[in-house]
């Protein structure tokens, strides 16, 4: 058995980069023995040589602009780089040279991982990405290998830190939206462009991933329903806190029956509000969290630090122990799994509670009149709150009703909204969220 180094080629070296050349480096001889040889960095591509980079403990003539002939010359290539492009070129060309890959590039894996895949298959090279879905977490392998035998039927998760934070804030000290945005951006937790997080699109390519992989079905990030924490309020926040429950962003991938009788996919992203007695309720800061909910194995719970340079090094570094492992005893580690082509439903088939809040004039008959509109489009009404708020100065009191209905689909609850709007009675649709995890 040959004993030559295995060459390894990274494509980035930005603050994830940057932990896993200096773990490479630090931790060459557990590494060599963890996988049967010795693991050389050849080259790291970065965009500007001559930087200082001592960090990484890599020699300074092992930088590179020339990602494309770097990856001709190894055996595993690491791309950290993020994004579509160059990205895909780059991980197509190392893989049509022979080389397995290693990337966390969530973006890509969402919008074209069948391709990858495929050019994983044709070349007898390994694809893998713990590092893509939740950071240290461990969750792509329990779900791609280790529950392969379960039927899995719904996954639950908070999978962006820099929301999870923001949230936490506003519901634990009060803060604003823009307030709490500002704190996780001096706190490194944010973007100085926050949008991807905010806007739940990060989010968004992580479900898309763990709805392909849990149900064995091409779910593109195209068809994850997608809402960001932007129009969170206080009194989103407050009213939450009053029903005994917490505002969270979630990923929700599930298996659900489809029109025509048989089975679909139901992938979404959005804040909900969350009782506090559930698992995912506790998750502070900007830590992740996935609850899978399996036939055999029953409720499941990954937890853990979602992002950050070493956090994502570790399942980075995972990942090339594995695949080099593979190259030095043979074999390969699993391929995609797309077998069961379940249909891909809309949100508006999906069915959950909601908590409405409605401005209202204050007089006899109101409820009555809204409950209507409830009963008119099916959606049964569970609880009804109602509120008084003096006016200011001559203005007559202002009235808001809160109305928590049962399960309903989200298809009968827009139309209940919009006709609610029409209402001579109704001032204003003050929110609407969804009521999640009961």
């Amino acid at each position: 058995m040959s004993t030559a180094p295995l060459r390894v080629a990274m494509l980035g070296c930005g603050v994830v980069g940057t932990q896993v050349a200096r773990l490479l480096t630090e931790h060459a001889g557990e590494l060599a023995a963890r996988s049967g040889r010795p693991l050389e960095i050849v080259g790291i591509a970065v965009r500007r040589t001559g930087r200082d980079r001592a960090a990484t403990g890599v020699a300074p003539e092992l930088f590179t602009t020339d990602a494309e002939e770097l990856v001709t010359r190894a055996d595993i290539v690491i791309e950290v780089i993020g994004g579509i492009e160059p990205a895909r070129t780059l991980i197509l060309s190392a893989m049509a040279h022979g080389a397995s890959v290693v990337t966390a590039n969530k973006a890509l894996l969402a919008q074209d991982g069948p391709t990858l895949y495929a050019a994983a298959d044709e070349h007898a090279v390994d694809l893998y990405f713990e590092a893509a879905v939740a950071g240290a977490i461990p969750l792509v392998r329990p779900v791609r290998e280790s529950l392969a035998g379960d039927r899995i039927k719904r996954v639950l998760g908070i999978v962006n830190g820099t929301t999870n934070y923001v949230l936490d804030q506003m519901d634990t000290t009060g803060a604003g939206f823009a307030e709490a945005v500002e704190q996780a951006q001096a706190l490194g937790y944010a973007e100085a462009d926050p949008t991807a997080d905010v806007e739940g699109f990060d989010a968004a390519a992580k479900a898309a991933i763990l709805a392909s992989l849990a149900f064995h079905t091409r779910v593109p990030a195209s068809a994850v329903y997608r809402e960001g924490i932007t129009d969170v309020s206080a009194a989103d926040v407050a009213a939450a806190r009053e029903m005994g429950c917490v505002v969270k962003l979630l990923a929700i991938c599930e298996r659900t029956a489809d029109p025509a009788g048989g089975e679909g996919v139901a992938v979404r992203v959005h804040p909900a509000m969350l009782p506090r007695t559930h698992p995912l309720a506790g998750v502070r800061g900007a830590f992740n969290a996935v609850f899978v909910e399996a036939e055999a194995a029953g409720e499941l719970m990954f937890y853990g630090p979602g992002a950050g340079g070493e956090p994502t090094a570790s399942a980075v570094l995972g990942d090339v122990v594995s695949v080099a492992r593979h190259r030095v005893q043979g074999g390969r580690g699993p391929g995609e799994s797309s077998y069961a082509e379940l249909s891909l439903l809309p949100m508006g088939s999906t069915r959950t509670r909601y908590h409405v809040s409605l401005d209202v004039a204050d007089r006899p008959g109101v409820l009555a009149q809204v409950a209507l509109v409830f009963a008119d489009h099916e959606v049964s009404i569970e609880t009804v709150r109602q509120q008084l708020t003096p006016g200011e100065g001559d203005a007559p009191p202002r009235a808001a009703l809160v109305v928590v209905t049962h399960q309903a689909t989200d298809e009968a609850l827009a139309a209940t909204v919009d006709d609610l709007a029409k209402l001579d009675v109704v001032q204003a649709v003050a929110s609407v969220m969804r009521v999640e995890g009961e």
